[in-house]
């Protein structure tokens, strides 16, 4: 195969998420997306920051470039991670791409030609919460996935009223779909360790699939007491950059399931790194996904030359508007997503549709407590 050589980077703002292609000059354009949510301009900036390194490089050294960029700063945090993740993931799709090869190919093959999903689920009632999960069951998804809290949760006025509302919502979204159909209930780190562990032995009655992010995720050890003293598989791990946060919360033996996410902890280069040290410790890997088409090929890319992947967060990418990003949207069959054969991340992008979702420049918005003290996102 010729040699080539990277020609440029351009970082693409769309609707809530941050995408960036690689160019070379044999034309070969990878794909990659910042998962960066909020923060999107910074990871954006980032992104140019990187180019001048980039140009001229060859796009075959993955490893090599994230290591030179990562160490290159003596600064750490997610807007550099993001940025770096998606110049990863790029770089990958460019390999598959200039080989003719799925990215799974060349990171050991499938595991699997499938990979189960579970769907996310919303309603502002319980009453909506549990027809929601239903219509997700009958559309063929055997998992569900939604917050233990309605809208407003952190205008209650004690924690009984919270913690009530999360048992009703988890109960009535367990009697309309059954026991054979896998609840996964997410906290979205808004409890402090003794109220989640309180909860958790609450929700003990319902099985659930696991229990996401009862706490802020800054303490390993904490996280291992909720996991030892409420009889829940906890899965965390998204706002993770480093294999060396993973390597803390194993150590630590503080979750049944580790979230990366393949923009943000390194691309596809990181979350490998990751599930490998996931596995050594018998734990399984349920990747995190900012919810775009792009990110979503990403991730199917991983589940499918993974051993112990497990479960993959999903939306809807698949479905109009979001597919609209694609030429040939990802394909779902029976609540699963079919591991594409195409070359690198098996997808290309609808470069018309780019124009038809204009970037939303926002930064989250965070909550305040009726005390007037901020709660977590």
């Amino acid at each position: 195969m010729k040699a080539t050589r990277i020609e440029a980077v351009e970082a693409i703002p769309w609707d809530r998420w941050l995408l960036v292609k690689v160019h070379c000059e044999d034309g070969t354009v990878g794909i990659g997306e910042a998962g960066v949510h909020g923060w999107l301009r910074p990871a954006e900036t980032m992104i140019n920051v990187c180019e001048p390194y980039l140009v001229g490089k060859d796009p075959s050294r993955v490893e090599h470039h994230v290591q030179y960029l990562q160490r290159s700063s003596h600064f750490m945090g997610s807007v550099i991670s993001g940025a770096l993740s998606a110049i990863d993931i790029a770089l990958w799709d460019i390999k598959g791409k200039r080989l003719g090869a799925p990215i799974h190919d060349l990171m050991g093959g499938k595991t699997r030609d499938k990979v189960r999903c579970y769907m996310h689920v919303d309603g502002d009632t319980t009453e909506e919460l549990a027809r929601d999960a239903a219509q997700a069951v009958q559309a063929g998804f055997t998992a569900v996935r939604f917050s233990a809290f309605g809208p407003g949760f952190w205008l209650h006025r004690s924690y009984s009223e919270w913690a009530n509302e999360a048992v009703a919502r988890v109960a009535a979204v367990r009697e309309q779909v059954g026991g054979e159909v896998d609840i996964c209930v997410e906290i979205h780190r808004q409890m402090n360790p003794a109220e989640s562990i309180a909860l958790g032995r609450r929700l003990e009655a319902f099985h659930p699939y696991f229990y996401e992010d009862p706490m802020l995720p800054d303490s390993p050890a904490l996280m291992a007491d909720i996991a030892r003293l409420c009889n829940l598989p906890i899965a965390t791990g998204e706002r993770f950059t480093t294999i060396f946060e993973y390597q803390q919360l194993l150590e630590n033996r503080a979750c049944a399931y580790v979230r990366p996410d393949v923009c943000l902890c390194g691309g596809i280069t990181g979350s490998k790194k990751v599930a490998a040290m996931a596995e050594a410790h018998h734990v399984k890997v349920i990747p995190h996904n900012p919810l775009s088409p792009v990110s979503t090929a990403a991730c199917v890319q991983l589940d499918a030359c993974i051993p112990n992947f497990e479960l993959q967060e999903y939306t809807g990418e698949s479905e109009p508007p979001k597919s609209d990003l694609l030429v040939e949207p990802l394909q779902v069959s029976d609540g699963c997503l079919v591991v594409p054969d195409g070359p690198g991340l098996g997808i290309e992008l609808n470069e018309q549709a780019l124009a038809g979702f204009p970037f939303v420049d926002k930064v989250l918005d965070t909550p305040i407590a009726l005390d007037g003290s901020v709660a977590d996102r």
